[in-house]
């Protein structure tokens, strides 16, 4: 059976869902694989519009396989650094993904699960979904760049509560702290969801790609904006899909962009 079920729908959004459903999804040597050869393949997908993530069963992920956690303790720190970085940024290539991405946090997501969810563009979370981070719970020093991910996403503030003491947020507490978009009952997360991957898909693909990879480079002053807009906006001046969206606009109907 395989680990991570991957779906793909006809306007090119992928949903991806981890399935150990019975580990509560954690991150198995087998899920880690199937995870890289999948996010290789899907960064090459020029009709790629949109990824989704989330977790079959109850839970979004538990994180690390804690028993190959500690199978690893066995090992000198410098091979066991190299696997750990490995695992790590195979995890976090969503991140790298030229499209959005969306994680849709059906229940709990811990540690290195969270860290993934909040490495997604959007966060959407069901309202008693539990967000926590509690690396030092287990005497372990927080990985999966969660020292970096849960301060750029709520605050230093939050983020320090969070990795220091290892409190637990709902998903609607979440949502309320910033920490993930938005929260919604149970039985409506994924329908809201997918409400909102089929508007990202029905945007313009080229002009969607370079807006994301804008916001991913966190332009240090106003000029480095200005910079990047002035040639970035010109690309999809000259492209078939803005005639097709000022078509689209004049006669008041959805635009079908192709992303050319």
């Amino acid at each position: 059976m395989s680990e991570l079920l991957v779906d793909r729908n006809d306007d090119g959004v992928v949903v991806l869902t981890l399935n150990r459903p019975e580990l509560r999804n954690a991150m198995t040597d087998a899920m880690t694989a199937e995870w890289r050869e999948t996010m290789t393949a899907l960064a090459a997908d020029r009709d790629l519009r949109c990824v989704v993530v989330t977790g079959a069963g109850s839970a979004f992920s538990s994180g690390g396989d804690l028993s190959w956690i500690g199978e690893r303790g066995a090992e000198a720190v410098p091979p066991l650094r190299d696997r750990m970085l490995a695992f790590y940024r195979t995890w976090l290539m969503i991140a790298e993904l030229e499209v959005p991405t969306v994680a849709a946090v059906n229940g709990p997501a811990v540690g290195a699960g969270l860290c993934v969810a909040l490495a997604c563009d959007l966060v959407y979370a069901a309202h008693d979904a539990k967000l926590l981070a509690p690396f030092t719970r287990l005497g372990l020093h927080p990985g999966m760049a969660a020292t970096y991910l849960l301060p750029r996403r709520a605050g230093t503030s939050l983020a320090r509560e969070m990795l220091l003491t290892g409190r637990m947020l709902t998903g609607t507490e979440a949502a309320d702290k910033g920490l993930v978009n938005q929260s919604f009952p149970n039985n409506d997360l994924i329908p809201e969801v997918s409400a909102i991957v089929q508007k990202i898909a029905q945007m313009g693909p080229v002009a969607t790609r370079l807006t994301k990879v804008a916001l991913n480079q966190e332009h240090q002053d106003l000029e480095a904006a200005l910079r990047w807009e002035s040639l970035a906006q010109p690309v999809t001046m000259a492209s078939s899909d803005l005639l097709e969206g000022l078509a689209a606009h004049r006669e008041r109907r959805m635009p079908k962009f192709t992303g050319s």
